[in-house]
C-alpha cells in the first residue's frame, strides 16, 4: 500500500475545504487511517495544519484557475532568467507585467474566497499578494504555491532567488614536494563600466520594487475606497427607500385626514339637522299635549 499516495489524496481533499471544516475532516481521516492499521499515514494526516484565510484563498486560486496559474509560473521563470542575464529592457517590461498580474490574481483569489463565504480583509488580501510575489521570485515558493496545499502565506525574499552563485572553484592540482605550487593568477577585476552597469541595474531593480510596492498600496487604497463607496451607495438607496415609504404613508395619512374632516363635517350637519328636527318634534308634541289638556272632559 502506498502510504504517501494516501496522504497526498487526503491532503488534496483537505486543502480544498473551507478552513472551518478542515480540522473536523482531518481528524476523521486520521482516525480512519489508524483504524485501517496505517499508523504512519495517520500521523502524517494528523500533522497537516489548518490553512489561514490567505493560504485558503491562494489554494483556491491554484485549484480554480489552472490556466492563469500556468501563465503566472512562466512569468516567474522569465523574470528569474531576466535577472540572471541582467537584461534591463526585459526586466522593465516583465516587472510592469508582474505587478499587473499579481494585482489581478489577488483580486480573483479574493473573489473566489468570498464566493465560498470566506471574508477577505485588506490584511489577508495583502498576504495573498505577498504569496504571489514569493512564487514569482523563488522557484521553491512557486512549487509550494502551485501545489494548492499552503497552510500559511508565503513571504517574498529580497530580490530573486534561484539565481546561480559565483562560479565554482576548480580544484587545484596536487602539489608534490619537489614542485613549487603554481603562483595564482591575478583575478581579473571587473571593469568600471561593468560596475556602473551593475550599480544602475541594482538601482533600477530597487526602484522597480519600490514603485511596485507603492502601486500595490495605492491599489489597496482604491479597493478600500470603492468598497466604502458601495457601502454608502447602499445606505443612500436604503434611505431613499425609507423616505419614499414615509412619503407614501404621509400622503395616505393626509388623504385620510381630509376624508375624516369631510365625514366629520357631514356628521356635524346631520347632528345639527337631527337636533333641529328633534326640537321641532318636541315643540309640536308639547303643543299637542297642551291642546289636549284644554279640551272639555280632559280632566274626567
Amino acid at each position: 500500500m502506498d502510504v504517501d499516495a494516501d496522504v497526498d489524496a487526503v491532503a488534496d481533499e483537505l486543502y480544498g475545504l473551507v478552513p472551518a471544516r478542515f480540522t473536523e475532516v482531518r481528524d476523521e481521516r486520521a482516525a480512519k487511517a489508524r483504524k485501517d492499521g496505517q499508523a504512519q499515514a495517520a500521523r502524517a494526516i494528523a500533522g497537516l495544519r489548518r490553512p489561514t484565510r490567505a493560504a485558503f484563498a491562494s489554494n483556491l486560486l491554484v485549484r480554480r484557475r489552472p490556466k492563469e496559474v500556468a501563465a503566472f509560473l512562466e512569468l516567474g521563470a522569465a523574470l528569474r532568467r531576466a535577472h540572471r542575464s541582467l537584461d534591463g529592457t526585459q526586466l522593465k517590461d516583465l516587472s510592469h507585467q508582474r505587478h499587473v498580474v499579481v494585482a489581478a490574481l489577488a483580486r480573483t483569489a479574493r473573489q473566489l474566497a468570498e464566493e465560498e463565504g470566506q471574508a477577505v480583509s485588506e490584511s489577508v488580501a495583502h498576504e495573498v499578494e505577498q504569496t504571489l510575489h514569493a512564487a514569482l521570485a523563488d522557484p521553491d515558493a512557486a512549487e509550494q504555491w502551485s501545489s494548492g496545499r499552503l497552510a500559511t502565506a508565503l513571504t517574498p525574499p529580497v530580490g530573486f532567488t534561484g539565481l546561480p552563485a559565483t562560479a565554482p572553484v576548480r580544484p587545484q592540482p596536487a602539489v608534490t614536494r619537489t614542485e613549487a605550487p603554481p603562483k595564482p593568477k591575478p583575478t581579473p577585476q571587473p571593469s568600471r563600466a561593468a560596475e556602473q552597469r551593475r550599480a544602475r541595474h541594482e538601482q533600477a531593480r530597487r526602484k522597480a520594487e519600490e514603485t511596485g510596492a507603492e502601486a500595490t498600496a495605492r491599489e489597496a487604497e482604491l479597493r478600500e475606497a470603492e468598497r466604502g463607496q458601495r457601502d454608502h451607495e447602499q445606505a443612500l438607496a436604503e434611505a431613499d427607500a425609507r423616505v419614499a415609504e414615509l412619503e407614501r404613508q404621509l400622503r395616505g395619512a393626509r388623504t385620510g385626514r381630509t376624508e375624516a374632516r369631510r365625514a366629520l363635517a357631514e356628521a356635524t350637519g346631520r347632528v345639527r339637522d337631527a337636533a333641529r328636527a328633534a326640537g321641532a318634534a318636541r315643540h309640536n308634541a308639547d303643543a299637542a299635549a297642551d291642546r289636549l289638556a284644554e279640551l272639555p272632559g280632559a280632566q274626567e
